[in-house]
């Protein structure tokens, strides 16, 4: 069984998976010596299930199939999905190849079953693991069964933030990737995987309305939902540019249509102009970018 990488979606994530697992064969020098399978939320009726809760934070929250990101728990799907056989990279929707990650699957895990980027302080922990990119040894998590850890989920048996934390594994099972492995908003010649995780400044959102949910912070919370009703400009124009690059590449061997994406526009998955970037940045290269 190849090495695989998954990639975590639904319907409004669908087209940045797309661009996502094209990005990662684009940017290896031995493309054919892994798969890249899109998980999508859709295909997993539990998740899709309406009137459900789950115990997040230590509050009962209703859970939302809908929701932006609803597909964050299949990120401990794919040993169930490989057998626990192999070697697996899961990462989310919003995360792009930059180096090879074929030198990511075959690398040393030193014994470990979860090999993940270390972000201390992040949430205010000192100990927290980003858990949006994961190297996985699948024989070594066989109890992660995705079916059996749902029923938990939406039985209120576990917290959902324990899980997505890893905070329900033996912590000697974990080690940890370079940090350029989950590159957070920084693009530069030594990123093995950019993240945007800025989600106001994704690249291809600039100009939609938000369409996640802002947590309250205050008496004014309503001036902040004002002024942040729309997502923005990244920062950074090589990131935009990195993305409509790849999407450039799937629209002229035409993995995604031209009419696919007018009704991604149309459905304000993607920005209006993505017609237009995909014009401009065709044949962009990051090398010429960053030399």
């Amino acid at each position: 069984m190849k090495p695989t990488v998954f990639i975590q979606a639904n319907d409004r994530q669908l087209l940045g998976a797309k661009i996502s697992a094209h990005s990662y064969k684009r940017s290896s020098r031995r493309p054919d010596s892994f798969d890249v399978k899109i998980m999508r939320v859709q295909d997993f009726p539990r998740l899709m299930q309406p009137g459900q809760s789950i115990l997040r934070g230590g509050h009962v929250r209703p859970w939302d199939p809908d929701d932006l990101q609803s597909f964050t728990p299949l990120r401990f799907a794919p040993p169930s999905l490989m057998n626990f056989e192999g070697r697996a990279l899961v990462t989310d929707p919003d995360c792009f190849g930059v180096g090879d990650v074929a030198d990511l699957l075959e690398r040393d895990m030193r014994g470990k079953a979860i090999m993940a980027v270390a972000r201390p302080g992040h949430n205010k922990q000192a100990d927290y693991i980003a858990t949006s990119v994961m190297l996985l040894d699948n024989a070594k998590l066989q109890h992660w069964n995705f079916d059996n850890d749902l029923a938990d989920l939406f039985g209120h048996r576990f917290d959902y933030v324990d899980w997505i934390e890893l905070k329900r594994e033996d912590r000697s099972t974990v080690g940890f990737l370079e940090p350029h492995w989950n590159d957070f908003d920084r693009l530069t010649k030594d990123t093995g995987i950019l993240h945007t995780t800025k989600r106001r400044t994704q690249p291809w959102k600039t100009g939609l309305p938000v369409d996640y949910t802002l947590r309250k912070r205050g008496p004014f919370d309503f001036l902040r939902r004002w002024a942040n009703r729309h997502y923005v400009s990244h920062p950074d124009p090589k990131q935009e540019a990195l993305v409509y690059s790849v999407l450039a590449d799937l629209v002229d061997e035409g993995s995604v249509t031209r009419e696919e994406l007018k009704s991604e526009m149309a459905a304000n998955h993607v920005r209006h102009d993505s017609l237009q970037l995909v014009e401009r940045y065709r044949g962009w290269s990051l090398g010429d970018a960053l030399a």
